[in-house]
């Protein structure tokens, strides 16, 4: 019998290549292709967005349907994105999301991403895909975030120097060379900022480095590196309710006590190759990073039988994706895509006594590995002018295992292993009802396996968690799309019900623990339009309403059931730009009884932009004030917090100001 990855060669290699095709990614570039596919997908380009320090995700995803993009003003803890409700319960970081930046896997093995340790500024767009369409990408149950950048079209300079309140200071720089058949690009960032809050400073440096070559006229190559080193990232701990209302910009005494930081380096290498052919495409890309997380949590930590409260991880990463792409010559109305990805991960953790901020006797030591093996297949089929299907499928074996070094009688040996294993699938069907509206449906089952930070704890002592297992789904979508000259448009209507939802158990002070639910569902609608009012007025808005909750029609902690988004251009000049932006967020769950709720809020920011010209120089000033009305509003929950600080307070008003300097040579 043969394995997935052994079938789908099988097949690529049956298939004839001799007929035209045409990719069948859904990229920026490829907007007709996005409307007419049965599948929520949402192309936005970051100009679009307000005008920022680019230090924070949620710059770019703001007023996008679906995703509830939390700005803790944490920046030990990273920004939460939530698609459809997945991605609620992480107490870090990015988990039930698959991100990407140019093709290239920026979330781990099992799962995890962190949106810190990609340069923001060099994304020009961003793809968000939700649904079932999502479920072919693999271990994601709620979607997959792709940014893209632009290849370098000439040799340019860029500078940019931002500052704001809170001392907050960021200056970008940016070196593209072009040659005839070659370009290189090379862009560096400082970051540093004291927070809103006391014991919220932090410090980052970031490079990048990228080389393009056209090595023959049918195949590229693109390298990448980066390296992303935060060397001092203050926890200011969330806070109580009552305390939130007391005084939202107030610390933690135990995160001073503790001197709670967090100490984060991370590299990342990658090579990709693409090759056209008459009929096809094939693209390859291979990489491998680093990551070294220290993190010290408000607590002692010296029970011989916990984990300690100073982390000390040292993660390597490695992976091959590999893509096929061919128009069959027998239906030439046929486009056939195929591809593997292998990937593996080894977290080498230590846990120690915080003895008041400095490291203390070890508690925990030991080695975790994780294992992928996919492979998928992806058919669109173009009946005829009007109806389109989309079909396909994915294979995902997934191995996890730990070896505990710290073994005593007070804490005897938690080694361990699991072994996960899933297909899923998707089939969609879209029919244009004329060259304006188009109508889809579609089903799939899509799973999400734990990542190993969540299967390293447990209630009861540590090692590994065996009792947490994969959450699998099931998912209905229903859609519309319009495209008029000058307004276009989408409502999707979904339905999700999950088996075994991944969900916090116990959050007590950053050691979060984690249980399989035993049913959820996700009903909700979503709604997005922009366009022009006139010469001079634009407009964007997008509304989110999604019911998650438990069987026991109790809600999901960390989702918002409403959420809105609005934005007002006005272009005074050709070289002027004015915008208003309304945020809405209704009320959040803090835990899974329900007891505690974050309140709704809205607020409001102002921008301005301005491009001017001189000799050579292209100088582009901006302005913006984040909360315009100074809103007390909660950022962010902590789901299930044990010691009842549930609280991330958001930031209060904020000016904020920059230049771009630019040199075409």
């Amino acid at each position: 019998m043969l394995l997935p990855s052994q079938l789908a060669l099988a097949v690529m290699a049956s298939v004839s290549m001799d007929a035209n095709v045409e990719r069948i990614e859904i990229t920026a570039t490829r907007d007709v292709a996005a409307r007419s596919t049965p599948a929520a997908v949402t192309n936005l380009d970051t100009d679009a967005q307000l005008p920022g320090p680019r230090i924070d995700a949620a710059e770019l995803l703001a007023g996008i349907a679906g995703v509830q993009s939390d700005s803790r003003a944490n920046y030990a803890q990273d920004t939460r994105i939530t698609l459809r409700g997945f991605g609620a319960r992480s107490a870090f970081g990015v988990r039930g999301v698959l991100l990407r930046l140019d093709g290239v896997p920026l979330s781990m093995p099992d799962g995890q991403a962190q949106t810190s340790s990609i340069l923001l500024d060099e994304a020009d767009n961003v793809q968000v895909i939700r649904g079932p369409l999502a479920a072919i990408y693999g271990n994601a149950a709620g979607g997959v975030i792709h940014w893209r950048s632009r290849t370098p079209s000439q040799t340019a300079t860029t500078i940019d120097l931002i500052g704001g309140a809170n001392d907050l200071r960021r200056a970008f720089v940016q070196q593209d060379w072009v040659a005839s058949d070659q370009a290189l690009r090379f862009a560096a960032a400082t970051f540093n900022t004291d927070g809103p809050r006391p014991h919220n400073s932090a410090e980052r440096h970031q490079v990048a480095a990228r080389w393009y070559s056209q090595l023959t006229t049918e195949t590229r190559l693109v390298v990448r590196f980066d390296n992303n080193n935060a060397p001092l990232l203050q926890d200011p701990s969330s806070l109580t309710p009552a305390a939130w209302r007391e005084n939202p910009t107030q610390t933690v005494e135990r995160a001073v006590t503790f001197n709670t930081r967090k100490r984060i380096h991370h590299q990342q290498a990658s090579a990709s190759l693409e090759h056209q052919l008459d009929n096809g495409s094939v693209d390859v890309t291979a990489w491998r990073g680093w990551r070294d997380v220290e993190q010290y949590l408000p607590f002692p930590g010296g029970d011989l039988n916990g984990d300690g409260a100073v982390i000390d991880l040292r993660r390597d990463f490695t992976g091959l994706d590999a893509n096929y792409h061919v128009a069959l010559t027998q239906l030439p109305e046929v486009t056939f895509s195929s591809g593997l990805q292998l990937a593996e991960q080894n977290d080498r953790r230590f846990g120690y006594v915080n003895d008041f901020g400095e490291r203390g006797e070890v508690r925990r030591n030991d080695d975790g590995q994780v294992q992928t093996q996919s492979a998928y297949g992806l058919v669109q089929w173009q009946l005829d002018d009007q109806w389109q299907l989309l079909s396909g499928a994915r294979y995902q074996r997934s191995e996890f295992a730990v070896d505990d070094y710290f073994v005593i009688p007070e804490n005897p040996d938690d080694s361990g292993a699991a072994t996960m294993q899933q297909w899923s699938w998707m089939l969609g069907i879209s029919y244009a009802l004329n060259d304006t509206w188009s109508l889809y449906a579609s089903r799939g089952n899509g799973f999400e396996t734990p990542t190993l930070t969540e299967l390293a704890y447990r209630n009861d002592g540590t090692g590994l968690n065996t009792d947490l297992g994969p959450a699998t789904n099931q998912q209905w979508e229903f859609g519309a799309k319009w495209q008029l000259a000058q307004w276009q448009g989408e409502l999707t209507y979904f339905h999700i019900d999950t088996a075994n939802e991944i969900v916090v158990d116990q959050n007590n002070d950053g050691r979060t623990t984690y249980v399989n639910a035993e049913q959820t569902a996700r009903r909700g609608v979503e709604f997005a339009f922009q366009g022009e009012l006139s010469e001079q007025w634009l407009s964007r808005f997008s509304a989110t309403y999604t019911d998650a909750t438990y069987s026991n029609d109790a809600r999901l902690p960390g989702v918002a059931k409403q959420q809105a988004y609005w934005q007002l251009q006005w272009l005074p000049s050709a070289q002027q730009r004015v915008q208003l932006v309304s945020e809405y967020r209704g009320e959040v769950a803090a835990n899974d009884a329900n007891e505690v709720f974050a309140p709704s809020h809205v607020l409001w920011h102002l921008a301005w932009q301005q491009q001017l010209q001189w000799e050579q120089w292209q100088i582009a000033p901006w302005l913006k004030i984040h909360n315009l009305t100074d809103r007390d509003y909660v950022g962010s929950v902590v789901v299930n917090q044990g010691s009842g600080r549930a609280f991330e307070p958001g930031v209060g008003r904020e000016l904020q100001a920059g230049v771009r300097f630019n040199l075409a040579w």
